[in-house]
C-alpha cells in the first residue's frame, strides 16, 4: 500500500468514527470553569465625571463608595493622583471573575495638571514589570496577574472637543493598554449635540493617531459580526450611570435619572450606549481584551526590557518621577526654610550677646571711672595742708 492509500484510509476511519479530538472544547470549558479567569479594569478621568457611579452600575453592587463633597474638596488639597484598587469576585453559572477594579482619584483637578498621567502609566508598566519577574522564577505556581486590561477614559461632556490634557493622557496610555473612550454623563447633550460631539472626539483621536482598542469584526455569524460593527460605530461611548431606579411613564421600573421632561434610562440602546459598552467588556469581548493585552501591550513591554536588560535584572528607577520630584522639592523647600529659620535665631542671639557685651562694657568703664575719681578725691585729701592731711601722713 503507498503512503497516500494509508493517508486516505486514516482520514476515512477518522471521518467515520472519530478519535475524540472535537471534544477538546469541551475540556478547554471545564479547566476554565473551574479555574476562573481575572480581568482588571481602569478608570481614568476627572471628578465628578461619574467613574463611580459607572462601576456600581456596571457590576449592579456598590464595589465603591461615593465620596461627599468634604472629603472630594480635601482630597483636592493634596495635589496628588492616587492609585486605588477594588477587589471583588464575580460568579455567575458557575463561573468566577476575580475583578480588580482600579481608580485614579485626583486625576486632572487641578490648575497644573502637566504629567497628571504620569502615576497612571507607571502603574500599568509596574504591573507588567511584576508579572515579568515572576515568569522569571523558577517556581512560576501562584502568580499574581495585576495587568491592566482595559481603560476607560472619562472625557467631560464640554460640547466642543477633547482638551489638550485629554489628548496627551490618552496618547501616553493608549499605547501601553487597551484604551477605551468613554464620554460622561450623556444626558446634559442633546442628541444632535451628542453626534457632533462624538464626530469631533473621533476626529481628534485619528489626528493625533491616539491608539484605541478595536474590537475584531468579522465572526463565525452574520448576528455577532453586525453587532461587532455597532460596538465599533458606538465609540467613544456616550454612557448614562445611576444606581438608582426609577418609574417611566408607561409604569416601567428601571434604573435612570429622573428630569421634568421625562426618565434618561442607563440600558436603553436610544438613550446612552450603556448595554453596548457592557457588552464590549464583560459579554463577547472580556476574551479579546485578556488576550490582546497577553499578545500585544505585555509581549511589547517585555521584548522591549528582554533587549536592554539582562535576565533577572531589576528595571532601572526612573529619576524624573513628578511624584518624587515634588516630594524632593517640598523636603528641599522645607530643609531651606528650617535653616533660614535657624540662622535667624542664631542672629538674633548674636546681637544679644553682642547688646549684653557692650552693656558690661560701658558699665564696666563706668566703675572704672569711678575708681579714679574716688583715687583722685583721696590724694587730694592726702596733700592739702588741713590738719586732717597731717593726721593722715602721721
Amino acid at each position: 500500500m503507498s503512503t497516500t492509500d494509508a493517508n486516505s484510509s486514516a482520514k476515512t476511519q477518522t471521518s467515520n468514527g472519530g478519535i475524540g479530538i472535537a471534544n477538546l472544547p469541551n475540556q478547554l470549558h471545564k479547566i476554565v470553569t473551574k479555574k476562573g479567569t481575572n480581568f482588571s479594569l481602569m478608570v481614568v478621568g476627572e471628578s465628578g465625571t461619574g467613574k463611580t457611579t459607572f462601576i456600581n452600575t456596571l457590576l449592579t453592587t456598590e464595589l465603591i463608595e461615593p465620596l461627599d463633597d468634604a472629603t472630594r474638596r480635601k482630597k483636592q488639597l493634596d495635589k496628588t493622583v492616587d492609585i486605588n484598587i477594588h477587589k471583588a469576585e464575580l460568579e455567575e453559572k458557575m463561573f468566577s471573575v476575580k475583578l480588580n477594579v482600579v481608580d485614579t482619584p485626583g486625576f486632572g483637578d487641578y490648575v497644573d495638571n502637566n504629567d497628571c498621567w504620569l502615576p497612571v502609566v507607571d502603574f500599568i508598566e509596574n504591573q507588567y514589570e511584576q508579572y515579568l519577574r515572576q515568569e522569571q522564577q523558577p517556581v512560576r505556581k501562584g502568580i499574581v496577574d495585576m495587568r491592566v486590561h482595559a481603560c476607560l477614559y472619562f472625557i467631560r461632556p464640554n460640547g466642543h472637543t477633547l482638551k489638550p490634557l485629554d489628548v496627551r493622557a490618552m496618547k501616553a496610555i493608549g499605547a501601553r493598554v487597551n484604551l477605551i473612550p468613554v464620554i460622561a454623563k450623556a444626558d446634559t447633550l442633546s442628541p444632535a449635540a451628542l453626534r457632533q460631539f462624538k464626530k469631533r472626539v473621533m476626529d481628534v483621536i485619528d489626528a493625533q493617531n491616539i491608539r484605541v482598542y478595536q474590537p475584531p469584526v468579522e465572526s463565525e455569524d452574520e448576528h455577532s459580526t453586525q453587532r461587532n460593527k455597532d460596538i465599533i460605530s458606538a465609540m467613544p461611548f456616550a454612557i448614562i450611570g445611576s444606581d438608582q431606579e426609577v418609574k417611566t411613564e408607561d409604569g416601567r421600573r428601571v434604573k435612570g435619572r429622573q428630569y421634568p421632561w421625562g426618565v434618561a434610562e442607563v440600558e436603553n440602546d436610544q438613550h446612552c450606549d450603556f448595554k453596548k459598552l457592557r457588552s464590549l467588556l464583560i459579554r463577547t469581548h472580556m476574551l479579546d481584551l485578556i488576550s490582546t493585552t497577553e499578545e500585544v501591550h505585555y509581549d511589547k513591554y517585555r521584548t522591549t526590557q528582554m533587549k536592554t536588560r539582562k535576565f533577572g535584572e531589576p528595571k532601572p528607577r526612573k529619576a524624573d518621577n513628578k511624584k518624587f520630584r515634588e516630594e524632593e522639592e517640598a523636603l528641599r523647600k522645607r530643609f531651606t526654610e528650617k535653616v533660614k529659620l535657624e540662622e535667624n535665631r542664631f542672629r538674633q542671639w548674636e546681637q544679644k550677646l553682642i547688646a549684653e557685651r557692650d552693656r558690661l562694657n560701658k558699665d564696666l568703664e563706668q566703675e572704672h571711672n569711678l575708681v579714679k575719681q574716688l583715687e583722685s578725691e583721696i590724694e587730694a585729701i592726702q596733700n592739702s595742708g588741713s590738719p586732717n592731711g597731717k593726721f593722715f601722713r602721721k
